[in-house]
Order: structure tokens, then C-alpha cells, then sequence
């Protein structure tokens, strides 16, 4: 009776049948559509913790009448998201420049100048400086949603104007670089002119700017790799990066401090320096190989080497027929 059970069992339900249905419940598309949205709340995530602004703190110090320029770099995703310069005094924000749209007079953005594809930059200069133009400086961002979105990430680069008839300043820190570029490999030049004394500190130099800024120099007998000081004369401060890498890239600042109180005093306006890759043994090997079938076109080349096998066969087959002849009458 067991048996009779089984074989009517075997006829009605084949044992194949059961195994796909029991893998069909969960849908390639819902793997998909999980998988999407989880992707999707990361890079969310990702885009608002990691988007930073990079201006120097300051002060800057400029003369009536010359060319500022304030600097601001922007870390993160910089493409979906509206930057502009804002004055602040007392409270309120004046609209000094703004990347979307409008028509500022004096003021350009520092890629119309260099012509050069400056990522993420946002620096701008402000002509013809007159004493209406000290105070604080800050690149913000408006998400594009209004304008009253903008998000305040930086205190601001605080500006200070010489006026012609003023008294000179202690303290004058002079950066003529604006933007240099070099290739990996290369040793690089950072030019810093320090006119005065000022309060007794020393001089320092920075790659970035904020709280994350990475000291580069000191002029006090710290010792730094790859980095040696010029030191042509007592007003300069200038330095050598050796065997730069693309890690080098970034905006470098020559910065004066006061020892007491321990404070930054006067920063020069910054050097961004652009490092890119050297391409050698890529294009050696490919101009080589080029070169190599220009002398020896390739078909050429391949019936001379069918050719040398050919011979080496040949020979061999020989010194074995002479071999085994040899043993045959001794």
C-alpha cells in the first residue's frame, strides 16, 4: 500500500516542479528598487556632510586703490550647488558677487583672469579698493531652493585698507603668486615677501585653510620633508617644495602670528598651486612600439619569425637524423 501511495504520488506531483516555485516570491526589481534608494540616501548623506568651504582667515591687508583678491575654494560637490560673496557689518549681508547671475561692477572672478580650469574655486578680485571695502568677506552657498537658504559654513576673511595718507603699517606680507603650475616631480617655488616687523611671532606657512589646514613651514627650526626655506635676504620668506606629487595641490599661505597672544596676525592673499601628472613611460613605450612597426610592419615581422622557427626545426630534425645514424654504424 506504501508503494502504491508513492507511484500515484510520482504521476501527480513531478519532483521537478516543486523547486522554481519555491524561488520565485522575491523579484529581481525589488532587489533593485531597495537597492536604489539606499544608494540614494548615501550619496545624500555624503553630499551634505562632505561639502565644505576654504577661505583664509585673514586679516589681509591691501593698499587704497590696488586689486584684492579674497579667496575661496570649495570642497565636495561643487556643480549642483550656487556659491556667492557676501559683506557682513553690524548684522546685515551685502551682496558682493554672485556666481548665478547679475552684474558686479570691480569685481571679476579669478578664472576669467588665468584662463585656467580652476575647479571648485570660487576666488574672486575686487578692483580699485577704497576704504568702503574693509570688513569681513564670506563665501556662502544658496542651495537653490531661495535666498534665504544660503548657509553661513565660514567666519570670513577680514580685510584691512590702507588709506593713501595713513602711516605705514608694521606689517606688510606680500604673496606675488597667484597661480602656479607644475608637473609631479618638479620642485616648486613659493614666493613670500615679509616687509616689517610687526609684534614678535614667528612666520609660518599653510596648504588650505579653516581648522583642517596642514602646516607646511616654520621658520623656527622645525624641519619639514621636502620643504626647505630660500631665506635670499631677511624680508624673505619664501620656500622650495621638492619631488611634488598631485597630493601637493592646494592653496598655500604665508602667514605671520603674534607669540602673546598666540593668534594669527596677517596672512598673505594665498598661492594655489596645480600639480599635474607626468606622462613618460606611457608615451615612451607607445612611441616606441609605433617607431617598431613603422621599421617592421607587422606582417613582415611575423613571417621573419615563422621563418627563424622554421630553421630551428630544421636544424634540430637534422642534428637528430645525423645522431641516430652515427649510432647505427659506430
Amino acid at each position: 500500500m506504501v508503494a502504491s501511495l508513492g507511484d500515484h504520488g510520482r504521476h501527480t506531483l513531478p519532483p521537478v516542479m516543486p523547486t522554481p516555485t519555491r524561488l520565485t516570491p522575491s523579484p529581481p526589481c525589488s532587489w533593485l528598487l531597495a537597492l536604489l534608494l539606499v544608494l540614494w540616501g548615501a550619496s545624500e548623506q555624503s553630499k551634505g556632510g562632505k561639502w565644505q568651504v576654504l577661505q583664509p582667515e585673514g586679516p589681509m591687508l591691501v593698499a587704497e586703490g590696488e586689486t584684492l583678491l579674497l579667496r575661496c575654494t570649495v570642497v565636495g560637490s561643487c556643480t549642483d550647488d550656487m556659491i556667492k560673496w557676501v559683506k557682513v557689518s553690524n548684522q546685515d549681508q551685502q551682496e558682493i558677487y554672485n556666481f548665478k547671475h547679475g552684474f558686479f561692477p570691480g569685481v571679476m572672478p579669478m578664472i576669467q583672469k588665468t584662463l585656467e580650469p580652476l575647479n571648485c574655486d570660487y576666488s574672486i578680485y575686487i578692483h580699485n579698493v577704497t576704504t568702503k571695502h574693509a570688513g569681513t568677506y564670506r563665501c556662502v552657498r544658496l542651495d537653490g531652493l531661495s535666498e534665504h537658504s544660503e548657509k553661513k559654513l565660514d567666519e570670513g576673511t577680514s580685510v584691512l585698507v590702507k588709506r593713501a595718507g595713513d602711516p605705514e603699517p608694521d606689517l606688510w606680507i606680500i604673496q606675488p603668486q597667484e597661480l602656479v603650475l607644475a608637473t609631479t616631480g618638479d620642485t616648486v617655488f613659493l614666493n613670500c615677501t615679509v616687509l616689517g616687523d610687526g609684534p614678535p611671532g614667528p612666520i609660518r606657512w599653510f596648504r588650505g585653510a579653516g581648522l583642517n589646514r596642514e602646516a607646511i613651514y616654520n621658520f623656527r627650526g622645525i624641519s619639514y620633508p621636502n620643504v626647505t626655506a630660500v631665506q635670499a635676504s631677511n624680508n624673505d620668506f619664501s620656500i622650495l617644495l621638492h619631488g611634488i606629487s598631485t597630493e601637493y595641490a592646494g592653496t598655500y599661505y604665508c602667514v605671520k602670528f603674534q607669540r602673546k597672544p598666540n593668534r594669527q596676525y596677517l596672512s598673505g592673499q594665498g598661492t594655489r598651486l596645480r600639480v599635474k601628472a607626468k606622462q613618460t613611460s606611457l608615451q615612451e613605450s607607445e612611441f616606441t612600439n609605433e617607431r617598431a612597426a613603422k621599421v617592421f610592419p607587422s606582417g613582415l615581422l611575423s613571417v621573419l619569425t615563422l621563418a627563424v622557427l622554421g630553421l630551428k626545426a630544421v636544424t634540430l630534425a637534422a642534428l637528430l637524423l645525423a645522431l641516430a645514424a652515427h649510432r647505427r654504424n659506430p
